[in-house]
């Protein structure tokens, strides 16, 4: 089998007003989409963060693949990481260059497994080592929100054919009480079993105070979580890490760095968990020698892909870390890549987090994944389970040519709200 052919396809769809510590999501989410095509007449499909730095990088990876065999993963990978060792000026990623290679491997990695399941008739989970579980459980992830659909419809918008959960989640989530009644419409509609509050936004002790007011509304049989997206001070983490040591299952990156990590270690007693200050394995090392987190919040697409993190889980555990999985926002094909991921790495212990209930559109044929009481069962269907729906493709790909949206940043959203609003500002 030889690969033939990349097609690279960006998109653009509806994202809701959140709240982060870096802003305010646009009124639309970019995602690229890619279309690997063989000989056999098998296609596998992969999807990553928007943006033209990487579709500049998709475009220069496509020329490693054509004429390649999918099964050798390990040699595309090897000539990647190559041609991409002298990327980092020219595609102006802010990234090293191996971490610019393993972010276009990522997406390559998922299509390149999902042609194999294809080809041999078996779902990506058996491909890489047979599931442990069946299902894997999803997070119910809480952002601060002003009112409005996003898209079209944009700030303080409705979008008059929305019903059900897509209507609720129009609405103002500013404060505990608004929180609450989020997290409860969520849990309702998805079945989720575990929260995790976006933070960073207001001032710390209304975030506390948001914590809290989940804890009594939902009891102790619900774990909680915050991620303040390191905009605290090492002070102001340990200070409120005392206040939510009762509430909370982990505390992810309050303050900034692996020193601050581990320093905040030394105060606070609730497990730290990241996806900021250790990202790659470079990192893995000077993690491990100050102690910076308890749990690494993975995610395929930035460290190099299903398999790349699957070696993750062993590392993990050779190291005494617990494992889980970041989230952005995102459509389908990722989802089942991470319920794949999810079900078959033994050393994922925690609900892994997921954007997945604040987008609308789909580009997969049969419209949007169900959760199951929070989790996504993944059944025996070869390769990822999920084919490309190509006329919702071209609509969400017309979005992209229309919305002049070509790079995310949120700060320059935050400032159509708030004039002047700077992230580099946004400190707590």
């Amino acid at each position: 089998m030889k690969i033939t052919d990349m097609i690279v396809t960006p998109i653009a769809f509806t994202d809701p007003p959140l709240l982060n510590a870096a802003g305010l999501h646009a009124p639309y989410a970019l995602r690229i989409i890619i279309d690997i095509r063989t000989d056999e007449n098998i296609n596998g499909v992969g999807e990553i963060a928007g943006g033209s730095a990487a579709l500049d990088g998709l475009a220069k990876a496509k020329s490693f693949l054509m004429g390649m065999d999918p099964f050798e993963r390990n040699k595309i990978r090897l000539a990647i990481e190559k041609g991409f060792s002298e990327v980092k000026d020219t595609l102006n990623t802010g990234y090293a260059p191996k971490n610019v290679a393993n972010r276009m491997y990522s997406a390559i990695n998922i299509a390149l497994l999902d042609i194999i399941g294809k080809a041999v008739e078996r779902p990506v989970c058996d491909v890489i080592g047979g599931r442990v579980r069946d299902k894997i459980d999803f997070s119910a992830y809480l952002f601060y929100k002003y009112e409005g659909a996003g898209g079209e419809y944009g700030l303080g918008g409705h979008d008059p054919s929305a019903s059900g959960w897509h209507k609720f989640k129009e609405g103002r989530f500013l404060s505990p009480d608004e929180i609450v009644e989020e997290a409860k419409a969520m849990c309702g509609e998805f079945g989720f079993k575990s929260l995790k509050l976006k933070g960073g936004v207001f001032e710390p002790q209304v975030e506390c105070d948001t914590i809290i007011a989940l804890s009594k509304a939902f009891g102790k049989d619900v774990p909680l979580r915050i991620d303040p997206n390191a905009c605290w001070t090492l002070d102001t983490s340990i200070r409120y890490g005392k206040m939510l040591e009762p509430y909370l299952e982990y505390y992810e990156d309050p303050c900034k760095g692996q020193e601050a990590m581990a320093e905040l270690a030394k105060h606070v007693s609730i497990p730290r968990a990241t996806n900021m200050c250790t990202t790659s394995f470079d990192e893995i090392p000077s993690g491990y020698t100050l102690g910076s987190e308890d749990i690494i919040l993975a995610d395929p697409h930035y460290w190099g892909g299903i398999e790349a993190t699957m070696q993750l889980g062993k590392i993990c555990s050779t190291f005494n870390r617990k494992l889980s999985m970041h989230s952005n926002s995102h459509l389908g094909i990722s989802l089942m890549a991470m319920a794949h991921l999810g079900v078959a790495c033994p050393e994922i212990c925690y609900a892994m987090d997921t954007h997945y209930p604040w987008q609308k559109e789909e580009i997969i044929k049969g419209g949007r994944i169900q959760f199951e009481d929070g989790a996504i069962r993944v059944s025996n269907e070869p390769g990822l389970g999920v084919e490309l729906d190509y006329e919702m493709l071209e609509k969400l790909h017309q979005n992209y040519l229309r919305c002049g949206i070509t790079e995310r940043n949120d700060e320059i959203e935050m400032q159509k709200v708030v004039p002047g609003w700077k992230f580099s500002e946004h400190v707590f």
